[in-house]
């Protein structure tokens, strides 16, 4: 039976706009189990990003507790936070942000020089990991103006992942590809799913959701609705697709 890795008690995130508070999380429990390929939908407005940050402690919830595996975090210091997200945490965004002035290579070692040491072991391991993404060898000293949007989404896809994160966040990782590359980043998420990897993963895009095996649908701050799936390709797409479709409309997607 799986184990809880991320779970949360009334969870709450307030912001103040010009005096007045606006409530974007309101109350949440949730949890997450080891290996949950965990998808979050929703209006735009109704909180995905917010929840995503507070999970991943790259924020702090304004009441509420977060706890990773036994560890409450959301009372660390941001220093802490710091030290706790490279541990244990891999972020993928829909903005990329690579350092312009290193090469490919350079820009994976950069984020795992800062827990681990440079060793021929982990330039061997970065290498690896972006020949399995679909990189090639000569992509490797190439710098991030040489690279396609697709390249680039997959040189941070090793990046947040060669620290072998306990869960990988990601916030729109398809959001600014064509459909090619879109397909080709989720391809990477499905394999680094099945190898064991637990995501949460933020998306308005079908096609993206019916990666995962579990979607939660936020509105006005909180769990609207779920839907479990098998993982991809355990089952006909057609009906894999029907059966979210179905539920999204229920939530009036």
């Amino acid at each position: 039976m799986a184990s809880s890795i991320l779970r949360t008690e009334k969870l709450c995130k307030s912001f103040s706009n010009i005096g007045v508070q606006q409530h974007v999380i309101k109350n949440l429990d949730l949890e997450i189990q080891t290996g949950d390929f965990t998808v979050i939908m929703g209006s735009s407005g109704s909180g995905k990003s917010t929840l995503l940050y507070a999970l991943s402690g790259m924020d702090k919830p304004t009441m509420g507790k977060v706890f990773f595996a036994d560890t409450q975090i959301q009372d660390f210091s941001n220093d802490e936070l710091a030290v706790f997200r490279r541990g244990n945490c891999g972020f993928v965004f829909q903005s990329v942000y690579l350092l312009e002035n290193q090469t490919v290579l350079d820009n994976v070692l950069t984020g795992a020089l800062i827990v681990q040491k440079n060793t021929p072991a982990l330039v061997k391991k970065a290498q690896e990991l972006l020949l399995q993404v679909g990189l090639h060898e000569e992509d490797f000293q190439k710098y991030p103006n040489q690279l396609s949007g697709g390249e680039a989404q997959r040189v941070g896809i090793v990046r947040a992942i060669i620290n072998d994160p306990k869960i990988l966040f990601a916030d729109e990782p398809t959001g600014q590809l064509n459909s090619s590359s879109s397909r080709d980043v989720l391809d990477i998420f499905t394999k680094i799913h099945q190898s064991g990897q637990s995501i949460i993963m933020v998306t308005h895009d079908l096609k993206t959701a019916l990666r995962g095996t579990r979607v939660l649908y936020l509105r006005d701050g909180g769990i609207e609705g779920e839907y479990k799936m098998c993982a991809y390709g355990e089952d006909d797409l057609k009906t894999r697709r029907a059966g979210l479709q179905k539920f999204l409309d229920e939530m009036g997607w």
